[in-house]
C-alpha cells in the first residue's frame, strides 16, 4: 500500500505538494478550508479570519518566467507581471493539467495534528478535521505536509504607538484593504513600507485628500522594469551575477547597487533612504511610488511617536492633523494552531527547521513545513523544490544526517543570518534563492551541470549560466526530468515579448549614413591625394605600392585601417 500523506492547504504550496506526492508513489489527501484552490491569491470582498487575501489591484512583483512551476510555463500571452486573477488562473491550469483536484477535500478544516501513541515506531500522525457540516473525523496518516504559509496572522502593533486609544478615526490592517473607494477625499496614514504598504499608499494617493506613508527604516525602491524594459528579476537573478556578487567584497556590491538606484532617483531627496545597506534588507518593488512623491500626492514620514486624538506626532516632532484613517501594513506572523507547541523550540518560540523544511527533533522525518521562507527571488519555485525534496525524504529515497548534525546546520545558518537580520523571526526565514535551490537540487540529483552543458550543448549552457535562473533549469536531468525543459529555457525571451508585441511595428530601414560616410571619406582622400601628389598620375604602379602615404592620417583613423 502507498503511504498516505496529509497535505494541509491548497494554495500554490499545497498543489505542488500533491503533485510531488503522486510522482513519488505516495497517496496525498489535501484538506482546504475554503471552497476553492488558490490560497492568498484568491480575491475575496470580505476577508476571512486567520486567512490573508489580496486586494483588488494586486500585481505580482515577480515575473511569470521566474515564478512559474518548473514543468509548466505560464501561457505565453500572459503579461510578464500578472494581476492576481491571472496567477489564480495559472494555478487552476496547473491543477487541471496534472489532475490534482480529485485529491482535495474542500471546506474541510484541520483542527489538530498529533503524533500517534506508537509514533516512535510508526512515525504516523493523527489528524482531526471538521467538514462544512460540522462533522469531525480522525484520520491516520504516514506523513503530513503543512502548506498554509506564513501570511496567516496579521500583526497589529497598536501597543507600539502611545495614545492610539485616543484616535477617533477608522483603522484596519492591510489584510482588510480591498480598494481605494472608501477612502476618497480622506486623509489617510499608511504605516509600514513593505510591498503592500507601498502599493496601497500609491493607490490611495490618487483618490485620497492626502496620503502619508510612515516608515521606521526606509527602503530601497526597485522598479519592475530593467534594461531595455525587461523584467528586473530576469536581469538580476542569474547564475553569473550571483557568482560575481559572491566573489566581490560585500561593501563594493552594496555601493554599486545603491549608486545605480540613486542615479534613477536620490533616495535621500525622496525621504526613502533606509538605515540598512542594499543587501541587508529586502527592497520595495514599486514602479509608481517615487512619481507619487514627486507629484505631492504621497508624503513620506518617519516613525510615529504618538497619537493625540486625530493628530499624529512623528519622531522628528512634526505633526499631521485630522487624520481620518490609519492602515497598518505591518505584516504577518505564521500561525499553526493545529500543531503541538512542543515543536516550537527555536528562539522567540519559532519553529526550528532543517533546510527550512523539517523539524530535526522528530524521531521520524514525517512532518514538513512548506513555504515558511522569505527569499531574495521567486517563492513558488522554492516551495516546489521543497516539496520535491520533502516527498523523497518521506518516501525514504533521501536519508537525513543525525539530529545533532541537522541542529548544528540550523544554528550555523541562523548565526549567519543574524548578522544581517537582528530579529530572530526574520533571520530564521531568510534564504538566498540560487544557493538554496542548488543545495536542495544537489541532494535530489537535479542540479544542472553547467560545465557539461557548455561542452555538450553550448547554446543551452550559455543560457543557463548567463541567462535568468528560471525554474526549468531544475528539470534538465535527474528524477522528474522534463523533456520540454531545454526548449522552455531557450524560448524564454519569446514568451517575455509575446504579450507586449501587440502592434506590428515595421523593421527600421538600414541607415545609408555609414556607407555615405565611407564613400565621402574615400572621395575626400582621393582629391587630397591627387592635389598633394601629382606624381600619382605619372607613376600609378609606384603610387599603388605606397598607397598609405596618399591617405591622410585622420582618414586612416576613421576607417581604422
Amino acid at each position: 500500500m502507498a503511504r498516505r500523506v496529509a497535505v494541509i492547504g491548497a494554495g500554490s504550496s499545497g498543489l505542488t505538494c500533491i503533485k510531488c506526492c503522486l510522482e513519488e508513489g505516495l497517496e496525498p489527501v489535501c484538506f482546504e478550508s475554503s471552497d476553492d484552490i488558490g490560497g492568498l491569491w484568491r480575491f475575496k470582498e470580505i476577508p476571512e479570519p486567520e486567512r490573508s487575501s489580496t486586494y483588488r489591484s494586486l500585481v505580482t512583483n515577480t515575473s511569470k518566467e521566474m515564478m512559474c512551476f518548473s514543468d509548466l510555463p505560464m501561457p505565453a500571452h500572459f503579461p510578464n507581471f500578472m494581476h492576481n486573477s491571472q496567477l489564480l488562473q495559472y494555478l487552476q491550469l496547473y491543477a487541471a493539467h496534472f489532475n490534482l483536484l480529485q485529491h482535495i477535500h474542500f471546506q474541510t478544516t484541520v483542527l489538530t495534528v498529533k503524533q500517534r501513541p506508537d509514533f516512535a515506531c510508526s512515525g504516523q500522525w493523527e489528524v482531526l478535521t471538521e467538514d462544512r457540516d460540522g462533522l469531525k473525523k480522525i484520520h491516520i496518516f504516514d506523513a503530513v505536509l503543512v502548506c498554509t504559509g506564513h501570511y496567516t496572522k496579521p500583526v497589529m502593533p497598536l501597543k507600539d504607538f502611545p495614545g492610539f486609544e485616543t484616535f477617533k478615526g477608522e483603522y484596519c490592517h492591510s489584510s482588510e484593504y480591498k480598494d481605494p473607494e472608501p477612502y476618497k477625499g480622506k486623509k489617510v496614514m499608511v504605516v509600514g513600507i513593505g510591498n503592500s504598504g507601498g502599493d496601497i499608499a500609491v493607490e490611495l494617493s490618487r483618490v485620497a485628500k492626502k496620503t502619508f506613508l510612515s516608515t521606521r527604516q526606509g527602503a530601497w525602491v526597485l522598479s519592475r522594469i530593467s534594461l531595455k524594459g525587461r523584467p528586473i528579476d530576469m536581469i538580476g537573478v542569474t547564475r553569473l551575477l550571483g557568482l560575481v556578487t559572491l566573489l566581490l567584497p560585500r561593501r563594493l556590491v552594496n555601493w554599486a547597487c545603491e549608486r545605480e538606484l540613486n542615479q534613477k532617483y536620490d533616495h535621500r531627496l525622496y525621504g526613502l533612504m533606509p538605515k540598512n545597506r542594499f543587501l541587508d534588507q529586502r527592497p520595495l518593488v514599486n514602479d509608481d511610488l517615487p512619481g507619487c512623491i514627486l507629484l505631492g500626492g504621497l508624503v513620506i514620514k518617519p516613525n510615529i511617536q504618538e497619537f493625540q486624538g486625530s493628530n499624529v506626532v512623528f519622531e522628528d516632532e512634526t505633526v499631521e492633523e485630522q487624520i481620518d484613517t490609519v492602515i497598518f501594513c505591518t505584516g504577518y506572523t505564521h500561525n499553526f494552531p493545529f500543531l503541538s507547541t512542543s515543536l516550537f523550540t527555536g528562539p522567540s518560540f519559532n519553529l526550528t527547521l532543517y533546510k527550512h523544511v523539517l523539524p530535526p527533533m522528530l524521531e521520524h522525518p514525517t512532518l514538513a513545513i512548506i513555504g515558511l521562507i522569505e527569499a531574495w527571488g521567486p517563492i513558488m519555485p522554492v516551495v516546489e523544490m521543497q516539496a520535491r525534496w520533502a516527498t523523497r525524504v518521506i518516501s525514504g529515497v533521501i536519508r537525513l544526517p543525525p539530529k545533532e548534525i541537522m541542529l548544528k546546520d540550523v544554528e550555523r545558518e541562523r548565526k549567519r543570518n543574524m548578522k544581517r537580520y537582528p530579529c530572530p523571526k526574520h533571520a530564521d526565514l531568510q534564504l538566498e534563492y540560487i544557493p538554496y535551490m542548488d543545495e536542495l537540487a544537489n541532494e535530489l540529483g537535479v542540479r544542472p551541470n553547467i560545465l557539461r552543458l557548455l561542452l555538450t550543448d553550448p547554446r543551452l549552457g550559455f543560457s543557463v549560466l548567463f541567462g535568468p535562473c528560471t525554474p526549468y533549469q531544475f528539470r534538465l536531468r535527474g528524477p522528474g526530468k522534463w523533456a520540454g525543459a531545454r526548449n522552455a529555457i531557450l524560448t524564454v525571451w519569446d514568451r517575455v515579448s509575446k504579450p507586449m508585441m501587440t502592434r506590428v511595428v515595421p523593421e527600421p530601414r538600414p541607415s545609408r549614413l555609414p556607407k555615405l560616410l565611407v564613400l565621402s571619406t574615400l572621395l575626400v582622400a582621393a582629391i587630397y591625394a591627387g592635389k598633394r601628389h601629382s606624381k600619382l598620375l605619372e607613376s600609378p604602379m609606384a603610387a599603388l605600392n605606397n598607397w598609405r602615404m596618399y591617405v591622410p592620417a585622420a582618414v586612416l583613423r576613421v576607417l581604422k585601417i
